[in-house]
């Protein structure tokens, strides 16, 4: 049981390393950054730039740090108009309200 465990935690760590490109000395770029960087150039329509930022980190770890940054909006959101998570989400998604 331990093994199947200690696997799991072996690829959720790798889908979660950032590691540089090939030849690059820069710091390897962090899955928020590369989340934050990656929604404003979908919202900004810039193809080329959330390419860019889909680069840096893994498919797994950019959804992750997406998702995150997705419920932490939200939730500013809903804060600032006094108002709960859901009926935020649900407004921004254009769904009726419950």
């Amino acid at each position: 049981m331990w093994g199947k465990v200690r696997k799991a935690r072996d690829r959720v760590a790798h889908a979660l390393r950032t590691e540089p490109k090939a030849g690059e000395g820069k710091r390897p770029h962090n899955l928020f950054e590369a989340a934050a960087v990656y929604v404003t150039a979908s919202a900004e329509d810039d193809q080329e730039r959330a390419d860019e930022a889909a680069g840096w980190v893994s498919p797994e770890a950019l959804s992750f740090g997406v998702n995150e940054l997705a419920g932490r909006a939200v939730v500013a959101l809903a804060r600032e108009r006094g108002e709960s998570p859901r009926t935020v989400a649900r407004e921004l998604l254009g769904l009726p309200a419950e």
